[in-house]
């Protein structure tokens, strides 16, 4: 079943599926929540959606979305794989192991279709050198330098009617070239869907090539200047973002995003050294992009044309990204110029622009007004009308009553009159779902906690983690044992990802990202001394309660034991 929890969890958001138990909001980049499983007044139940974790910090607990699921519907691992394949629209008779051998299959079948489109992007890149006009055009007419044109990885198609076909053909059947949308066949005889275009490769946010947008070379016209791959099993525009596999760590250092319309207006501003920018297909954006981008951001910022079907774009954007909790913007570039025209006529104007954003609701306000006659009745009840729909999913009362404010300002009503409008119109209150089977708050709740902090800061110190090596393994819960052995044996050596480490490492990032050495070092041995004392006392207890009934002899044996316990306390005792 590995490769349906692999299908469930590329579904499925993790934020999306804890949000319907737990009221969560958006914390820089991860989102937070009251605990579901503990009284707490402060908030401490955090959710990463670019690691696809929860943990809650109350209880100890935490994993993916499997585990969540498990722990508030009080169901085994069969259960909550069960509702989330329901959720996600899978079957899962599909993965059983009597059709193992298939799945095997097709995931290999799949995996040379991505090889085919690879070699078509290498293709292309040779292709390119060979002929001076396509060059000639990258380098002076777009003005892209070298390293631009090889990073991402310009290619041409020749005129030829089947150059790729052929050269493909030798490693793939026609079959697979014509579901990754590279060839077709017409009258017996194949042929190149691209041909005589700039190729410029189409990528996953892995990196992969799983499709070509190709711009036309010479002027024709009977011909369109841009043609993108056709949705195929790699490729779908409704959930790519170009540029994406490129952006990601551009996007985490800045804190925002940009998304622009065309896929050059992407290529220009990495050149021009503005990184956190991906491109639309088109001017669609789906609720899957902006999901994709809420892994690495909660503020994004739109730039695209001025034109209506630009602008149209964006107004359907803005409930998308309300429903997401996602902090738009939009961009109003000088002059109409699209983002590319203005970097080549000056690359610090484009920076000036992204920095100078409107916020959704403002740029909204201003559009709508724009368009309606705001001195007549029926202009005022239309603008008042679409207003609301946006200021209605606002969820911080502050900035709903600015908005209520700036609404009666250019309405000329009294806020009373916008209020009573808007309350009459006010959306329903979603209901979370109920917590069937909250784990009880036990005795080793404390413990599992103090365990939790000391291997997220022993996973990023050697030196912390030198200091595990007299620990006794038991000392550690079933879950952090291997961890916490592998520590043990390779302290300066990284452990590999698996699902516990990543949800110490965004327990690090909350608590321990900014304390210095110092401060890593007494915290650590403060939880150390504690979790082994803790251990000791509660295995004395054990100890002492066996003697009532044991013989002198194993009495003894007891009374060994615990001298070694109280010893071992005395060793990790904080300093």
């Amino acid at each position: 079943m590995s490769d349906a929890v692999a299908d469930i969890k590329d579904r499925l958001n993790i934020e999306d599926v804890v949000s319907e138990y737990v009221e969560l909001k958006r914390s820089g980049r991860n989102f937070k929540g009251l605990s579901p499983f503990t009284n707490e007044k402060s908030p401490s139940f955090m959710v990463s959606p670019e690691k696809q974790i929860w943990h809650d910090f109350s209880s100890g607990q935490g994993g993916d979305i499997f585990s969540f699921i498990q722990a508030v519907e009080g169901v085994d691992f069969k259960g909550a794989l069960e509702q989330l394949a329901r959720k996600a629209g899978i079957d899962l008779a599909d993965y059983r192991t009597n059709v193992s051998s298939q799945s095997k299959s097709n995931a290999k079948a799949k995996e040379r279709l991505f090889q085919a489109v690879e070699d078509a992007a290498t293709f292309y890149q040779k292709e390119l050198l060979k002929h001076t006009p396509p060059l000639k055009y990258l380098r002076e007419t777009r003005g892209y330098e070298k390293q631009t044109i090889l990073d991402f990885r310009f290619g041409y198609s020749p005129e030829k009617g089947d150059a790729l076909t052929q050269a493909l053909l030798k490693k793939y059947d026609m079959n697979e070239l014509k579901k990754v949308g590279l060839s077709g066949e017409r009258n017996g005889r194949s042929y190149d869907m691209f041909r005589g275009r700039i190729m410029i490769p189409l990528r996953d946010s892995q990196g992969r090539p799983v499709g070509f947008t190709a711009r036309l070379l010479k002027k024709d016209p009977d011909a369109p200047k841009y043609i993108n791959t056709p949705a195929t099993m790699l490729y779908d525009k409704g959930r790519q973002l170009y540029g994406f596999s490129q952006a990601k760590d551009a996007i985490r250092k800045s804190g925002f995003v940009v998304v622009v319309e065309g896929n050059l207006d992407v290529v220009a501003s990495h050149q021009a050294g503005v990184k956190n920018v991906v491109a639309s297909a088109g001017t669609a954006l789906t609720q899957f992009h902006l999901k994709e981008l809420q892994r690495f951001t909660g503020d994004v910022r739109v730039a695209f044309d001025e034109d209506n079907a630009g602008q149209a774009a964006v107004e359907r954007t803005i409930p998308l990204a309300q429903e997401l909790g996602l902090e738009m913007s939009v961009i109003s570039l000088p002059s109409g110029k699209d983002p590319d025209e203005l970097i080549k006529e000056n690359p610090k104007a484009w920076q000036k622009a992204i920095e100078q954003y409107t916020y959704m609701v403002d740029w909204l306000i201003n559009r709508i007004a724009g368009e309606l006659d705001m001195t007549s009745a029926q202009g005022k009840r239309q603008f008042t009308s679409k207003v609301f729909g946006v200021i209605r999913q606002l969820k911080d009362p502050v900035e709903m009553e600015h908005y209520v404010g700036k609404v009666a300002e250019r309405t000329g009503v009294s806020v009373e009159t916008v209020k009573a409008k808007l309350d009459s119109q006010s959306a329903v209150t979603r209901r979370l779902k109920q917590v069937k089977s909250a784990p009880h708050d036990d005795q080793d709740k404390e413990q599992r906690v103090r365990e939790q902090h000391l291997l997220a800061i022993a996973v990023q110190r050697s030196d912390i983690a030198v200091q595990l090596q007299k620990v006794p393994l038991d000392v550690f819960s079933d879950d952090a044992q291997d961890l916490a052995r592998s520590l043990q044996e390779h302290p300066g050596v990284t452990p590999a990802k698996d699902d516990y480490v990543t949800m110490l490492s965004l327990l690090f990032e909350e608590f321990y990202q900014s304390a210095d050495t110092g401060e890593l070092a007494y915290q650590a041995n403060q939880l150390l001394s504690r979790l082994v004392k803790t251990y000791a006392n509660n295995k004395k207890q054990s100890l002492i309660a066996d003697m009532e009934s044991a013989n002198d002899s194993t009495q003894k044996t007891l009374l060994t034991a615990v001298k070694q316990l109280d010893d071992l306390a005395k060793q990790f005792a904080a300093h």
